[in-house]
């Protein structure tokens, strides 16, 4: 998918396990928010995983953020709310200049941007 650089599939009523070769694709604007994707989000993150836009929002994932998230060598803007995710959010590069809004509405997710874990 080496020409592909925006996938937009919001609102579509998809369902099951997001194939992890999405996250390290050339794809640089990923939107996959308002279907119902669920599941653990994949630990696959990497050098090669770069966004402008991955917006993971309105799905049904659960667990914890994957920590190989932070090796992603960019990423813009990253939604993850309106899902049932748990955990303390990672620190450093892209998790310390997003706002709270890109976590909320999660079943127990805390840190930075948020507030402390217990």
């Amino acid at each position: 998918m080496a020409v592909l650089a925006t996938l937009n599939l919001d609102s579509n009523k998809l369902s099951g396990k997001i194939p992890d070769s999405l996250f390290n694709s050339a794809i640089g604007n990923l939107n996959l928010s308002k279907n119902t994707f669920q599941g653990y989000l994949p630990d696959v993150f990497g050098p090669k995983s770069y966004f402008t836009v991955l917006d993971l929002s309105y799905n049904n994932f659960w667990g914890p953020i994957p920590k190989s998230l932070s090796q992603s060598s960019f990423i813009g803007h990253l939604d993850l709310s309106h899902n049932r995710l748990c955990g303390r959010i990672p620190a450093g590069p892209p998790f310390d200049h997003l706002e709270a809004t890109s976590f909320a509405y999660n079943a127990c997710l805390c840190g930075k941007p948020l507030g402390a874990c217990k």
